[in-house]
């Protein structure tokens, strides 16, 4: 029997679902992190005593910086899966960019937007 060479219309409806799935949280996650970082969430009001406000301003960039690292973060990640959901489209999902081979559907399972199988995914970190 020949090496399957790509996942069928079911597999890749299967995937598109779970993608979807991922996609909706992901966007409702940077929404609120989005929110928090432009106060849009908060409905106290400012604390204007000058020693609170200065005690405050440190920590309230750190947190700030921390919340646009993660913005950013979210941000790729739902770009990977909007790419994703276009492979599927094109019926190319799940195929390693590299070697040509199907991505085990484990892989996909936890990392939908993979586009390396984990053998070259791991190749690569290793020193050379």
């Amino acid at each position: 029997m020949a090496e399957k060479t790509r996942y069928t219309d079911e597999e890749l409806e299967e995937f598109r679902t779970l993608i979807n799935e991922k996609l909706a949280v992901a966007e409702a996650d940077y929404e609120k992190t989005m929110d928090r970082i432009m106060n849009r969430d908060s409905n106290e009001a400012d604390d204007t005593a000058p020693t609170y406000h200065a005690l405050e301003e440190g920590s309230e960039t750190q947190t700030k910086e921390q919340l646009m690292a993660m913005a950013m973060r979210q941000q790729k990640f739902i770009q990977g899966l909007k790419a994703a959901l276009i492979r599927i489209e094109n019926k190319t999902y799940g195929i390693c960019r590299e070697t040509g081979k199907l991505i085990p559907k484990e892989r996909l399972r936890a990392v939908p937007h993979a586009t390396l199988s984990i053998e070259v995914k791991n190749d690569r970190k290793r020193p050379h």
